[in-house]
């Protein structure tokens, strides 16, 4: 038996009725809904073959009808139409999705200054991928025909979107062929290799095309250098000046110089796997950095989930209790990963045992 066009009519309507009101529908209201030019005996006989076919149920024999599982996959792959969402719900889920994010660094800074506090060293922060991020997958969602959302997933499932306007219009066929050409030639590289692909797709694309998949890439490029190159919190550098050590100003002053530069605190933790416990000090002319020659930094890393890795130090005169030091930012690192983990709490007080 074929699935005529007729019937695919009668199937949409069967199924965004029942959708809508949660009753099954009969060959009365169908005629309304498909707005088709045949008898209710006509509807009837096309209800029959349906559920023959295991589109259709029917709860008993004087009810209408309602959409089976297969009915539903057809209706999804097939007939159903692409809904665009409105400006104010994109703002919405946007706004959603940053607040997202600001609560994430949000914490991450405070955990900074609370190390800040239980060591009275400068302390640092970070957030980020500690391995090459690529771009999974691109989505283009139409708002209308001057705008559209582009989405980016990593291939650590980090996801972000940004609302793009566009001078000129654009029509739904062609944003999904964009959308085609994005995840052929710019997934599953780097941000180091996206740059070069785009130059290769300029040789061949035309000119407004190449204008939007630049558009498209830039975002994604800007999103892995986010992910790549994460913001560094610092706090309590003045505490610095609590120590005998920094009494002369020009080297306290230095030391305090170079903890406001995050470029330069990035090179910090940009640092080799952690030891087996996640800690690692690095005492005197162990730094890389001139700066720090004659400090100690202690880091401890924690566990954000989706394949990032946060990073969480101190920096201090070499006089320093290190054991102490190291528990604490121990401690805190491990009530982060809960934390991300979503295991709830911070791990019971040190001496206590976890229950």
């Amino acid at each position: 038996m074929d699935l005529t066009e007729r019937k695919k009519k009668i199937l949409r309507a069967v199924v965004e009725s029942y959708i809508r009101t949660a009753e099954p529908v009969g060959s009365k209201a169908i005629l309304e809904l498909a707005d088709l030019k045949v008898s209710s005996a006509t509807i009837r006989n096309e209800l029959s073959d349906l559920t023959e076919m295991g589109y259709l149920e029917q709860p008993h024999t004087s009810a209408g009808r309602m959409p089976s599982p297969k009915g539903y996959r057809l209706y999804v792959n097939e007939l159903m139409e692409e809904q665009r969402l409105s400006l104010e719900e994109t703002r919405q889920i946007n706004d959603a999705l940053h607040l997202k994010m600001q609560e994430l660094d949000k914490v991450i800074d405070q955990a900074g200054r609370m190390v800040s506090q239980l060591t009275n060293y400068p302390a640092f922060a970070l957030a980020g991928e500690r391995r090459r991020t690529t771009i999974r997958r691109y989505d283009l969602i139409m708002v209308d025909t001057n705008s559209f959302i582009v989405v980016v997933m990593t291939d650590s499932n980090v996801v972000k979107n940004k609302l793009i306007r566009l001078p000129t219009d654009l029509s739904q066929p062609q944003l999904q062929m964009l959308t085609t050409l994005l995840n052929a030639s710019f997934v599953g590289k780097s941000l180091e290799e996206l740059t070069p692909e785009l130059m290769r797709v300029a040789e061949h694309a035309a000119g407004s095309a190449y204008g939007l998949i630049s558009l498209v890439v830039s975002f994604a490029m800007e999103v892995l250098d986010a992910l790549e190159h994460g913001p560094v919190y610092t706090a309590g550098a003045s505490h610095i000046l609590d120590h005998p050590e920094y009494r002369d100003v020009d080297k306290a002053q230095k030391l305090m110089s170079y903890l406001n530069e995050e470029q330069a605190l990035a090179n910090v933790l940009d640092l080799p796997a952690l030891s087996e416990d996640n800690t690692k000090i690095l005492i005197g002319p162990e730094n890389v950095a001139d700066e720090l020659k004659d400090t100690s930094v202690v880091l401890a890393s924690y566990d954000i989930g989706d394949g990032m890795k946060g990073v969480i130090g101190v920096v201090g005169p070499t006089r320093m209790d290190y054991a102490k030091v190291a528990a604490k930012l121990s401690y805190v690192a491990d009530g982060l990963s809960k934390l991300f983990g979503g295991q709830g709490g911070l791990p019971p007080a040190i001496g206590e045992k976890e229950e």
